[in-house]
């Protein structure tokens, strides 16, 4: 005789306390932004976690339990996309998001594995936004150069550019493609991603939202929290003369601003790999489809 288990469950009240939880801190971790934009201000910092990744703040309140939980008296649930009713509640359905998501599905959870899987490498120092202003005469942001024009050009020029990440590399100047150690190109990206990159450490955060329902609440704030944390690092070591918006340089174009950069990259990179890992196993729960490793080795990422 087979005993069919059912997927644990939360009361109305344990689940509508989480919701409720996760809703004020994810207002707590956007407030400033919410509150800038209400007032049309710029800011060139933390600007760039809703307008380069383009997920508006109501993203981060819409909390999900992940696969395998259900919701009890959730009626209000039962329509939402990729969910489904069961027994008296409702769950997130993943196999239907699976299915319909198919692509997407397979190509970010074999991003995350490659670059989980792979060394993790600490010698880039930040150049990439450096590379970004190489020999240009607009530069990106709307903020001073700390050095200089000259002198800006002259730290890359010293450098050994060794930038891994495709989507920091698509933003180098023409005249700083040639220089980078390695040509990337999105179809190498899962060849090449690694996790001491800062900028797969912010794409967590990314994957996450794209991943949607499958991903528990907390995983979503946390890889927020750790793409806030990454940009603050990526803005300090960058060219740009931030002292104004009350950032310190971590100057590394000197031997203790490359210490100071490697140390935390070790740290953002640490935290980058726990939350990987834990976005890799909460949405794959239950995928035991037959097949699943072979069609995981897909290339495609979007």
């Amino acid at each position: 005789m087979t005993t069919l288990l059912r997927s644990p469950a939360l009361t109305r009240t344990e689940w509508t306390a989480l919701a409720d939880a996760h809703a004020e801190r994810a207002d707590a971790l956007t407030a400033a932004h919410r509150a800038r934009a209400s007032r049309a201000e710029k800011h060139p910092v933390e600007d760039f976690l809703f307008t380069y990744y383009s997920y508006k703040p109501a993203i981060l309140r819409r909390w999900h339990p992940g696969p395998d939980i259900v919701l009890d008296d959730a009626d209000e649930r039962a329509g939402w996309r990729w969910y489904r009713p069961e027994g008296a509640g409702v769950r997130v359905d993943a196999e239907r998001f699976r299915d319909e998501r198919g692509s997407l599905y397979r190509g970010v959870v074999n991003l995350l594995r490659a670059t989980a899987d792979r060394p993790a490498q600490f010698g880039c120092f930040g150049l990439h936004e450096w590379a970004m202003a190489y020999r240009a005469d607009d530069v990106r942001h709307a903020v001073p150069l700390r050095l200089g024009r000259d002198g800006t050009d002259a730290v890359v020029d010293a450098h050994d550019l060794k930038c891994t990440h495709f989507d920091a590399f698509r933003f180098f100047t023409p005249d700083a493609v040639p220089r980078n150690r390695t040509p990337l190109s999105r179809d190498d990206q899962v060849e090449r991603e690694q996790p001491g990159c800062l900028h797969a450490g912010m794409d967590v955060y990314k994957w996450a939202v794209k991943l949607g329902p499958l991903v528990p609440g907390p995983l979503l704030l946390d890889a927020f929290e750790l793409a806030r944390d990454i940009r603050t690092l990526d803005m300090e070591a960058s060219p740009y003369d931030l002292s104004g918006w009350g950032y310190p340089a971590v100057a590394i174009e000197t031997t203790e601003g490359k210490a100071e950069y490697v140390t935390r990259q070790r740290t953002m990179s640490e935290r980058g790999q726990v939350l990987r890992r834990a976005v890799i196993a909460a949405v794959t729960s239950g995928d035991d489809t037959p097949g699943r490793a072979d069609f995981l080795r897909s290339r495609t990422v979007l």
